[in-house]
């Protein structure tokens, strides 16, 4: 009939989805949450392992030995990330690492429980079976460091005037040591808190001298992320932007590049004395 509108079957428009129970599928019935929980937890589960392993970890401050940047009971968030992309500690980053072996001897971690033991799993609380420390790089392979008894410490001849970090009253160095020089991929640390931080100053009787391999290195502390009141970034200080801690670094290509300039001098000038004895 003209004007009017054709019907499908089941008195519906054109386009219209057949309801009547005929040979056309009806709407998918939408599962229910409780049975798609399961699965938006095993994701979650699978997205925080993942982050724990190769992004951000979660650790807990166990000591004083880093007050007052770092208070007991503190929960630092770890960049794990840079170090994958060939990134390696430097100056003045407050770092957590491994035991580079027998630092923490004698000293028993408690046991965890079955919830705890969960949280560490998916980074949400560090692994009780690791024994981790937390310290301040203050020297890096090729640096020397040193330091007299209650003076400043001292990287490649610069003293550092650590005021805007150590605990209130800490003296910089209590007792001396060195000059130590640090080898090359590892790392000379200290405690923010140095009357209480058995750091690199106490285990030079170890492997390493008292050093750490950068490959024991877990990552940089960039956060405090809990509790909430004590919320802060962990910024390098400034004085380990000092250009004249690089120089001694720097020395060592730049003698090795005025070596090999004055290498092919020293040929020459031989060669030419020979040959002016021959024509003698």
């Amino acid at each position: 009939m003209t004007g009017d509108e054709q019907t499908q079957p089941g008195g519906g428009a054109p386009g219209d989805e057949d309801t009547t129970g005929g040979s056309g599928s009806g709407p998918k019935k939408q599962r229910s949450f409780w049975k798609e929980l399961p699965l938006l937890v095993g994701i979650a589960l699978v997205l925080a392992l993942l982050i724990k392993t190769f992004l951000v970890q979660a650790f807990s401050i166990p000591s004083e030995s880093m007050m007052n940047t770092l208070q007991k009971g503190d929960r630092v968030l770890v960049d794990k990330l840079t170090p994958w992309f060939g990134s390696e500690p430097e100056r003045g980053e407050v770092v957590v690492f491994h035991d580079p072996g027998g630092w923490l001897e004698g000293q028993t971690a408690p046991t965890p429980n079955v919830v705890q033991k969960f949280l560490s799993f998916i980074g949400l609380m560090p692994s009780a079976e690791e024994k981790d420390l937390i310290k301040r790089v203050i020297a890096v392979g090729g640096d020397t460091v040193s330091c007299k008894e209650g003076g400043k410490v001292v990287v490649n001849d610069v003293p550092l005037d650590e005021t805007s970090y150590l605990y209130p009253g800490s003296v910089p160095c209590q007792d001396s040591f060195g000059p130590i020089k640090v080898p090359k991929d590892r790392i000379w640390v200290m405690g923010d808190n140095r009357q209480n931080s058995l750091d690199s100053r106490f285990h030079q009787q170890l492997p390493g001298g008292g050093t750490v391999s950068n490959d024991e290195v877990v990552g940089r502390a960039v956060v405090i992320a809990w509790p909430v009141t004590r919320w802060a970034t962990l910024p390098v200080p400034d004085i380990f932007d000092q250009p004249g801690l690089n120089q001694a670094m720097a020395a060592a290509p730049l003698g090795a590049a005025s070596l090999a300039g004055a290498l092919p001098l020293v040929l020459w000038r031989r060669k030419k004395r020979a040959t002016r004895h021959t024509a003698e």
